[in-house]
């Protein structure tokens, strides 16, 4: 564990957990679905990482790649790697869709489609509706780790 990924809530926030990565529901919602995938590491740089870290990369974006077109159909899928304020690494996954998108008690439109995604618009998930929301997209998880 470190400082970023208790910053994004966990343990409260997680969605699934590998060796070397966590995925997190991201609690402000510029689409539907955006999650935070988060290096259980020290490492602050992306190339500081362990090679079993990036070897496992692979599987872990496929399962997030499945999970969010079970949840919300995305078109596109944004991973942003923004780390100026939290420091360890990191990516900010943004599926992308055209409208709105509804689950685990949430409605999100996507306000930057078709350009960047607007992460000023996102929607901020009240503290008693994350684990909600985060059961509806960790259900869409459990079906395709199983």
């Amino acid at each position: 564990m470190n400082a970023t990924m208790k910053k994004f809530g966990w343990p409260d926030s997680l969605i699934a957990d590998y060796d070397y990565w966590v995925v997190l529901l991201r609690p402000a919602q510029p689409t539907l679905g955006s999650l935070v995938l988060a290096a259980k590491s020290g490492a602050t740089a992306f190339g500081d990482l362990d090679g079993a870290a990036h070897a496992e990369l692979k599987a872990v974006t496929a399962a997030i790649e499945a999970a969010l077109t079970q949840a919300v159909g995305y078109a596109k899928i944004n991973y942003l790697m923004l780390m100026m304020v939290d420091p360890h690494v990191h990516f900010h996954v943004i599926p992308r869709y055209e409208g709105t998108r509804s689950g685990g008690g949430l409605t999100v439109t996507d306000a930057g489609w078709p350009g960047q995604p607007d992460l000023n618009a996102a929607v901020k998930v009240a503290s008693e509706d994350q684990t909600c929301l985060r059961d509806w997209v960790n259900g869409c998880f459990g079906t395709v780790m199983n």
